[in-house]
Order: structure tokens, then C-alpha cells, then sequence
């Protein structure tokens, strides 16, 4: 069947009964989601984006741990739940997105896994054991066996236990329980050390770094699977198979591809099973000078590139020097485009010789034995393994196998080369290893994607500290900000190469929900108040830390209340947030050996500013930074909405949201509000007449500081932002062709402020006669009040009447930008005449 047209994602994400991320108890099944429909429906979605579907363990909060990809996950319905879900979709001319995790598997508990488990148990003999990435060689550092970095003490074998685990003998240390092979013992009371030296497995001691199978990136209970073995890709794909044929979904996200054997191939596969017209996006994160290789059997990626342009653009550049300056006080550090490649050079070097150690050895070994030539016999294993960790921390990209990519790797060791000669026999011994297109290729680019993941967004992005907006996956945190020339470059390219992309502004992996970057963001308009803000309140309240206490107190910022009204949810998220992120920047605790004393420092610390001398003074600052963030943040979805690709939603931020880091995205949302809210806008709401009456209220302070060019967003915010949703979102439903195959082109005013907006214009062929839709938003909303406004600044539309979709208002020709941006800080026009045919 023809899947349905696609213009629009609402991402849900969904948990089980037995899932509690937020310590009410509720639920998110199926059953949620097709209750959900009808508000979906008239929302303007075309489809609903579900989080992984598949058998995962019952208290996932996430289910990216994946236990059974053979089966539909009955805590959140099972099959015939998503069927229920599909019906009412699809009734209601709305169809499913399939969020698919095909690298990985779910081994923290390995007695829930059959498949892991009868590894443990049979070892290479068993049915499964081809499924996974496992070194079973004899050098692998646990004599050949599986090594399970499980022990919390080098001596711990001596803790092992015989038990009986569901009518099976097993051996247990502490809560984590594994298999006996049949044959190896007779009763319980054997002798634990001499059963467990008869398995297939081997325990080490966490800190040696004796891995014997792939993991998704440092995290060991996730097992990689060989995509790449036919029977592997079949068994696990089976189900996909299955929902196509009953025509259940219309597309899939794939994630993580970069972490398998041959991303190219396994997407060539998929698309083969999903057929030509299904929608395909991958979880692709490119650098900002790497395209997306044309190549790929895909429809895009999910969007972290169109995130850094639609945030970067909303950034007053003119106060990097100011904002470089203030953290280079706070943290040693200006965090400009150099001090953040060294960072990140720096930690990659680490992350690949400490948590990714085992990887880094495995790819060595990989590299010696697939070297058939005479190439570096006489490199030393350390002249070996500290070349590939200069080589992989030296990779700008992700991994570099892709086609787009192919002259990366050798480029990077010519440059080695010239700059170290002491390294040109390690690195022929490497470059011999990639030649042989084998083992040590594949696992040279599983390993750069590991490490550039570890060692820039889950650690350079949580030291930095310029401004932490900047710092989101895919984020380019050195460069300051995208001009209009880029980002309309950007755009335009989108259109032309990857129209069907997906483009987003919020997802389950940001560090900082949208509208919480919108208020740091702001930031930039106010760098020597922020400084000065800085100053008050470390000299009251000083952190544990300069440059923590500089990039806690920024997403503090993000997250304040308006009315200054601190809640204990807050204190409780926000205490969460800072454990998270002191502990991945790794500076003074991490992990794996937590410091108590600093985090209890930081913990006071945190409590004080949310509840002490300065917590007024936070709330003063607030003021103005809120009110430009939500101008900012509704003309940025605008420009996401009618800009090319489809865009996301993702759950809950059709109204402002204050969501920081997993897993406190994935928050209960509030639908009911939601419901009603869409039903007084489909009643009509007189935006001209709220926005007057507002401002006649608040006529008695337009001298003061506390002026606000739309004093009726105070109280209307979240109404304004889902009424642009549906606004835009019924353009795209009307009009898909617009969107999907439609032209990009820039929309530039004229006059004093003309700087100050951006926007852009949809149209099916690139000359002004074909425009039909036109958003426009605005930048830089403090300066702009501050400069007394638009003034004269026009915008000329194109030949026709143009009417402004929310407030009702029709325009032609000419005219004032203050008139088109009266009702709020970002317009929607709509053609409503084809001058050709007049």
C-alpha cells in the first residue's frame, strides 16, 4: 500500500506500567498514545514518531535496551496494542515512525536476554553467538574467553555463589546472577571457583579493561549485534517485515548507524525491506563542514544539523569577545573555536585510552593481524596504540568510511606523518591494517565514532562554558552563532539535496529543551549585564568551582521560574542536572570514582541559589531574558515549520517547556491543557484584540525597563506558540508539495532595523511568482526594543494579497515590518491571489 503523505512529526515517548522517571507512577502505552489521536489529528501532524517499540527491560524509561528485537514490547501493548494504535491513526489520517535500534541489545541483566544468555552459557558453540561482536581470541585478554568486566574488586571471584535462579543452576555475585553449562556441575554444593572456571566466560575486574565484545560506546550493558550477518539482519528485522506487510507504519528512524560494521550497506538493506516510498531517516551526526553523503538509500537525518542553524541564527554575534572574555575569569578558558578543538582532542585522547581502552587494544590486535605485509614489524604495542589514539582523536568526523568522506583518513595521516616522523612506521602498520579491508577497517571506524561520542558531547560539551546553548549534538559550540547568509545557504540546500529531511528543535538526546536555549541564548544580547550578574552572584555565593558554578548557573538560567516561585520539583530536577553534568565533565568527579565531598559541595551550593541571598536577584535578571526568549523561540519553530524538511515536534513543546537533560525530557506531559487550549483556538482567538488591550494595561510602564513589545505573551505564551503549531502545520497539510519539493528562498527587509529579521519564503519554483508562504521572525528582540523598534524598517512582499494567518490581517506591497510583527514577534503569510492569473 501507499504509505501516507508525510509532512509533520509529533515525537511520543512511550514507557511501561513499571516505568517511573518521575516518581508518579504514570504510564505511556499505546493505549496513551491513541487516546492521544484526535488532538494530534487536529494539531496538523501527519504522523506520530514513537520511541522504540521493541521488548525492553520493564523499568526502561527510554527502551534503547532493546531485549527481544523479535517481538513487539507487551508493557507497552504488545502487537495488538500497536494495531489498536495504527487503526486510530489511520482513521484519522495520521500514520506511525518507527524509531528502530538495530546496533544494540540490552545485556544489564543477562538472565532477561535468551540470546546473550545462552552466549554466557554455550560460549561458541552457541546457536546465537555469531550475533554478536565477540573476540574470542586467545590474546584477548581473558584467555580466549568472554570477558565480563563485572567485579568491583580484582580478588572478587571468591564472591561467587551457587544458586538456583527460576529452576536453573546459576552462579551469582551479589544481584548479578550467571549460567552454568550443563555438564559442568553436580549439585549446589560443588565448589563455586571450580564451576565458573569450567564456563565460557571469564569475570574480570571493571578497572582492567578486559572487554571481549563490542559495546554501544563505553556502556557495557549494551552488547553490539552484527548487522552485517544476513541471519542476523533477517531474525532481528522479522518483525519490521511484519508491520510493513499489515501496512502498520509508514517509515523508520534508524538509530545509531554509525555504530555498525557498514552503515551503507545495512541502510541499503533496509531501505530494500521497507520499499522506495517509506520514509527512512538515520541518527546521523554530522560536523558542520560534513555533508550527509548523497549516497545513502535515506530521506536525511533527524536533524541535529538543522538545530545548531535555527539556534545559531538567533545568537547576537557581536558579544563573543565579551562572553569569551567572561569565561576565560570563570573557567581559564575563552571556549572559542581553538580552546575547543584542543579540548576535544584532548579528551578523546583519554576517553580512548581509559574508558575505550579495551576497544583501542581490540583494533590494534585487528590491525597486526590483518597486516599482510612486512609494514611496521618492528612497532612496539605502545608505539601502536598510542599512534591509533593520536589518529583517532585527531578525526573531525564521526567515522570517515563514507564515500563523501574517503580522502579523510589518508589526509590525516599524511599531515601525522609530516608532523611526526617517529610515527611513520606505527602508521604504516595502520594504514597497511585498512588496506587489508577487514577486521581492523571496520573496527578504526567503530572506534572513531565511540570516541568522538564520549570525548566531545558527553564531555567537552559538559566543561565548556562560553555559552552552553551552543554545546547540543551536532553543535559547533566554537563557532558563535550562524549568519543569515549561512543559515540561508544552509537552508537552501536542504531543499535542493534532502527535502525530505528531518528537522527538529527538541529531541530525547538534547542537553537543554528549546525554549530553555532560547533564554541562554539571550544571554548574548545582555553579555556585560550577564558579567556583571556574574560577578553579584558568585561574590555572594561562590561556586565550589569557577568554571562549573559558570556552566550550572547558565542552565539555572534556563530553567528559573518567571515568578521567582522555586518549587521542590525544581530544586529535585535541577539538583539531578548538575549530578549528571559535574560527573560526564569528569573534571573533579565522575562516574566511575564519584567524589562525595565536591558533589556535596556543589549540591549545597546549587541549594543555596535556589533558595537563599540571591535567589531575588536571579529572578530580576530573568526578566528581560525571558521576555526576548520567547520571542525568539516562537519565530525559531515558525522557521522550522515552514523551512525545508519535515519538521518534529516532540512531545509537550507546543507550549513552553523547561526541560533539561534525559531523563528529565521525558517528563509526564500535560495533554489535558494542551486539548483544551487547541479547542479555544479552533473557536477563534482575536489576537488583535488581545494584544491591544494588553498593551493598554501595560501603557503605564512603556518608559520603564520592564517594558515588553508584546505584554500579552506574559499570559498567552503557550497559546501563541501551539497556535503558530497549527498554523503552520495546516499550511503543510494543505499545500504538501510546498514543503516537501517546494523552493527556498531568503526574505530580507529594508530600513534601520532591518538586521533584526529573519525570514523565509516556500514557493515551487525559484521566481517570485511562485511564492506562496512567507515566515518571518524576529532576531536580537532587546536590541531591537532598546533602538525604539522597527521604525521604518518595511518588508516588500511579492506581487498579491499576503494574509497574516493568525491575526486574520491582509497586506500587499509595501510595508511597515512593526504593522506585520503587531500581533506577535513572528508572522505567517499566506498568498491568497496568483498575480499571473490576474
Amino acid at each position: 500500500m501507499t504509505p501516507r503523505p508525510i509532512t509533520a512529526t509529533y515525537r511520543l515517548q512511550l514507557r511501561g506500567p513499571q516505568s517511573d522517571p518521575d516518581g508518579l507512577g504514570r504510564a505511556f502505552t499505546f493505549e496513551e498514545a491513541t487516546e492521544l489521536v484526535p488532538y494530534l489529528a487536529e494539531l496538523g501532524v501527519s504522523h506520530l514518531y514513537l520511541s522504540p517499540i521493541l521488548t525492553a527491560p520493564p523499568e526502561s524509561n527510554h527502551n534503547y535496551d532493546v531485549l527481544d528485537p523479535t517481538e513487539i514490547n507487551p508493557e507497552l501493548g504488545g502487537i495488538e496494542g500497536l494495531r489498536q494504535l495504527a487503526e486510530t491513526a489511520h482513521e484519522a489520517g495520521l500514520g506511525l515512525i518507527i524509531d528502530l535500534v538495530p546496533n544494540h541489545v540490552g545485556i544489564e541483566h543477562p538472565e532477561l536476554n535468551p540470546w546473550w544468555w545462552d552466549v554466557l552459557t554455550y560460549g561458541q558453540g552457541s546457536e546465537f553467538e555469531y550475533y554478536f561482536d565477540i573476540d574470542w581470541h586467545e590474546d584477548n585478554g581473558a584467555g580466549g574467553k568472554l570477558g565480563l568486566p563485572v567485579l568491583g574488586a580484582p580478588d572478587d571471584i571468591d564472591k561467587l555463589e551457587l544458586k538456583e535462579h527460576e529452576g536453573e543452576a546459576v552462579l551469582a555475585y551479589y544481584e548479578n546472577i550467571f549460567p552454568v553449562r550443563p555438564g559442568t556441575m553436580e549439585t549446589l554444593e560443588d565448589d563455586p571457583r571450580e564451576v565458573y572456571e569450567k564456563q565460557c566466560y571469564r569475570l574480570m575486574y571493571w578497572r582492567d579493561g578486559v572487554i571481549s565484545y563490542r559495546r554501544f560506546f563505553s556502556v557495557n550493558g549494551l552488547a553490539g549485534i552484527r548487522q552485517e550477518d544476513p541471519r542476523v539482519f533477517e531474525h532481528t528485522h522479522r518483525i519490521l517485515r511484519q508491520l510493513i506487510a499489515e501496512d502498520l507504519i509508514d517509515g523508520v528512524r534508524v538509530d545509531h548507524p554509525d555504530g555498525l560494521s557498514d552503515p551503507f550497506a545495512y541502510l541499503t538493506q533496509l531501505r530494500e525491506v521497507i520499499g522506495p516510498d517509506r520514509w527512512l531517516v538515520v541518527e546521523k551526526i554530522l560536523g558542520v563542514e560534513e555533508p550527509l553523503d548523497p549516497r545513502l538509500a535515506v530521506d536525511g537525518s533527524t536533524g541535529y544539523d538543522a538545530l545548531r542553524e535555527l539556534d545559531g541564527v538567533f545568537i547576537s554575534r557581536e558579544s563573543e569577545d565579551s562572553l569569551s572574555m567572561l569565561a576565560l575569569q570563570q573557567s581559564g578558558s575563552t571556549w572559542d573555536e581553538s580552546a575547543i578543538t584542543a579540548s576535544e582532542q584532548e579528551l578523546k585522547r583519554e576517553v580512548a585510552r581509559q574508558e575505550l581502552s579495551a576497544e583501542v587494544r581490540r583494533l590494534a590486535r585487528a590491525m597486526r593481524r590483518d597486516n599482510f605485509s612486512t609494514a611496521g614489524s618492528s612497532v612496539s604495542e605502545e608505539q601502536l596504540i598510542t599512534t591509533i589514539v593520536e589518529l583517532v582523536a585527531a578525526m573531525p568526523a564521526y567515522r570517515a568510511d563514507y564515500i563523501s568522506l574517503s580522502r579523510l583518513v589518508a589526509t590525516l595521516v599524511a599531515e601525522m606523518t609530516r608532523r611526526f616522523p617517529s610515527r611513520r612506521d606505527a602508521l604504516d602498520l595502520i594504514a597497511a591494517g585498512l588496506l587489508a579491508n577487514s577486521e581492523a577497517k571496520v573496527r578504526f571506524a567503530q572506534v572513531c565514532g565511540a570516541v568522538m561520542a564520549k570525548g566531545v558531547e558527553d564531555t567537552t560539551f559538559y566543561r565548556a562554558s562560553r555559552l552552553i546553548a551552543l554545546q547540543e549534538v551536532g553543535g559547533a559550540p566554537g563557532r558563535f552563532g550562524v549568519s543569515t547568509a549561512e543559515f540561508h545557504l544552509l537552508q537552501q540546500e536542504r531543499a535542493r539535496l534532502w527535502p525530505m529531511t528531518m528537522t527538529t528543535l527538541s529531541t530525547h538526546d538534547v542537553k537543554r529543551g528549546e525554549d530553555v536555549r532560547a533564554r541562554i541564548i539571550e544571554l548574548t544580547e545582555l553579555p556585560s549585564e550577564f558579567a556583571e550578574f556574574v560577578r553579584r552572584v558568585t561574590a555572594v555565593v561562590p561556586a565550589p568551582d569557577e568554571g562549573t558554578g559558570h556552566f550550572l548557573l547558565q542552565n539555572l538560567l534556563g530553567v528559573w521560574p518567571v515568578d521567582g516561585e522555586v518549587t521542590d520539583a525544581l530544586h529535585e530536577r535541577f539538583q539531578a542536572f548538575a549530578l549528571k553534568a559535574i560527573r560526564e565533565a569528569g573534571v573533579h568527579t565522575s562516574w566511575t570514582d564519584p567524589d562525595a565531598r565536591f558533589e556535596k559541595a556543589i549540591h549545597d551550593w546549587a541549594d543555596v541559589l535556589l533558595d537563599g541571598p540571591v535567589t531575588s536577584l536571579i529572578t530580576e535578571f530573568i526578566a528581560p531574558l525571558h521576555r526576548g526568549a520567547t520571542q525568539i523561540s516562537l519565530g525559531r519553530k515558525l522557521l522550522q515549520l515552514i523551512g525545508p524538511g519535515v519538521p518534529d515536534t516532540y512531545q509537550g513543546t507546543e507550549f513552553f517547556t523547561d526541560h533539561l537533560v534525559d531523563p528529565d525530557n521525558r517528563r509526564f506531559v500535560d495533554y489535558t491543557a494542551r486539548e483544551q487550549s487547541l479547542t479555544v483556538l479552533q473557536e477563534g482567538v482575536d489576537w488583535f484584540s488581545i494584544a491591544g488591550m494588553a498593551r493598554e494595561e501595560a501603557s503605564e510602564e512603556a518608559g520603564s525597563e520592564n517594558f515588553h513589545a508584546y505584554p500579552h505573551l506574559a499570559d498567552h505564551a503557550d497559546r501563541a506558540k501551539q497556535a503558530l503549531i497549527h498554523a503552520a502545520l495546516q499550511l503543510r497539510r494543505e499545500f504538501p508539495e510546498l514543503f516537501t519539493a517546494g523552493d527556498h528562498q531568503a526574505v530580507f527587509a529594508e530600513g534601520p532595523a532591518e538586521s533584526h529579521l529573519i525570514g523565509l519564503a516556500r514557493g515551487l519554483d525559484s521566481g517570485e511568482a511562485g511564492l506562496k508562504v512567507i515566515a518571518v521572525a524576529t532576531r536580537r528582540p532587546l536590541a531591537l526594543q532598546q533602538d525604539g523598534g522597527w521604525g521604518e524598517t518595511t518588508l516588500t512582499l511579492p506581487a498579491g494579497s499576503w494574509r497574516e494567518e493568525l491575526s486574520g490581517r491582509e497586506f500587499s506591497g509595501t510595508v511597515p515590518v512593526a504593522e506585520v510583527l503587531e500581533v506577535l514577534p513572528t508572522a505567517l503569510l499566506r498568498r491568497l491571489d496568483d498575480p499571473a492569473e490576474g
